[in-house]
């Protein structure tokens, strides 16, 4: 939920903010893409909520691609029209934590099968080491 610390910790981070639109809360977000391809950028909605399940926190949050005129399309930069993601975190009841996350979107334009095959053999795993190492260095509020 912080997008200022994504921006810190997530190396494919091109612009990422949050601005109000029609009363909602909607985030912008442009990612960078190896060369030769185009960076892809999404203008989503998202919600966040606790819910106590068993005596413990789950906390919860909805993210789904929105069109506002607000964040036209930019020239060079192929907009991801089809995103969502459903995530879930519990604590462990010890030093942990158990995350659930549904993902999906697709990227549009053209991307080889070979790049296909390397984001989901090592492009997924390294992302989610790299948000679990920021989760722990996450600065702690006092």
């Amino acid at each position: 939920m912080d997008l200022d610390y994504r921006k810190q910790w997530d190396q494919y981070v091109k612009e990422l903010y949050e601005k109000e639109c029609n009363g909602q809360a909607v985030v912008y977000w442009q990612v960078k893409y190896p060369f030769p391809l185009s960076d892809r950028d999404y203008v989503y909605l998202r919600q966040r909520q606790e819910l106590d399940f068993e005596g413990q926190k789950v906390h919860v949050i909805l993210a789904q691609s929105t069109s506002v005129p607000q964040f036209p399309e930019k020239s060079g930069v192929i907009r991801v029209k089809q995103y969502k993601q459903r995530l879930a975190i519990q604590s462990d009841g010890k030093r942990g934590s158990k995350v659930f996350m549904y993902y999906f979107d697709n990227p549009g334009g053209q991307i080889p099968s070979w790049l296909v095959n390397w984001a989901a053999k090592n492009g997924v795993p390294n992302f989610l080491k790299d948000m679990a190492k920021a989760c722990q260095n996450y600065p702690k509020k006092t």
